[in-house]
This record gives C-alpha cells, structure tokens and sequence, in this order.
C-alpha cells in the first residue's frame, strides 16, 4: 500500500533535557483526538457519520479538529469511504456517503489546532498513521507515534 505519513520531533535546546510541558500538551491533544475519530469507527457507519459524531465529542473536549481521512491501497488515496477534508468539515458529498467496512485500510489523516501561549500563536499538530479496520477496532500497521522525536 502506498500513502503518506506526518510525525513529530523536537530539537532539544541546550541545556534542555526534555520538551516542553505545553509543546508536550499540544501534541497530547492530537493523539485525544485520533482516539476520538477512530472509537467512532462503525461497520456501516458513513464517513460522513463518522465525521460528524468525532467533530462534536472533539468540540465539547475544548478540541479544534479538522479531519480529513482516506482509504489507503495501491496509489495512496483508494477508492472507498472518505471521512472529511480540508475544505468539507461539514461532510463529504458522494465518498462520504458511503459505508465503512470491516477489513479496510485508511490514512488516519488530522490536525488539532493549540494555543500556544510560549510561543503566542496558535499550532496545529498534523498527524498521519496508516490503520486497519478490522470491523470491531482500529490497529495501526506500523505502529503508532505516542510521544515526540527527541532531537539531541
């Protein structure tokens, strides 16, 4: 399958040993939001379905989602259920409408906006891990990026 893949890292400072906590707490933010996407993820469900159910949990979690999810297979974007876009937050016409099914592939593709308040401007952290749906859960294929890259 072929798609693409977003991760995080942090160059250390000097005299840094760690990140820091509010860099840390932006990130964390992401990885809520993936959780609340992909638990949303139904066998018949529709994209558009999912969608819009993650969006209102993430937005009464004080969250700023935007998500935008494809299916994954042999050129990157597959033929199949789209959850969101950039540009169509509200639903998608015609992909978003169809059903999510068991033993599918998706780029599980977002971004949660953060205030940063060290750095007075608003981030968004962007993820993009490939997952499999195998009808009761989500597995990510490769692993999944739970904290951030160190860079020493």
């Amino acid at each position: 399958m072929n798609t693409d893949t977003q991760q995080h890292a942090y160059v250390l400072n000097s005299g840094e040993m760690s990140p820091p906590e509010e860099l840390v707490s932006a990130f964390n933010s992401g990885l809520k939001l993936q959780d609340i996407f992909t638990d949303q993820f139904k066998v018949g469900r529709t994209g558009n379905d999912i969608l819009k159910r993650a969006r209102e949990q993430a937005i009464k979690q004080d969250l700023k989602p935007t998500i935008y999810t494809h299916p994954i297979g042999y050129h990157g974007h597959a033929a199949g259920t789209t959850l969101g876009m950039w540009d169509s937050q509200q639903g998608v016409v015609g992909s978003g409408e169809y059903p999510l099914h068991a033993n599918t592939a998706y780029s599980i593709e977002l971004n949660n906006a953060y205030f940063l308040k060290m750095w007075d401007k608003e981030i968004r952290i962007m993820l993009e891990e490939e997952a499999f749906f195998d009808g009761n859960s989500v597995r990510y294929i490769d692993g999944r990026q739970t904290t951030l890259h160190i860079i020493k």
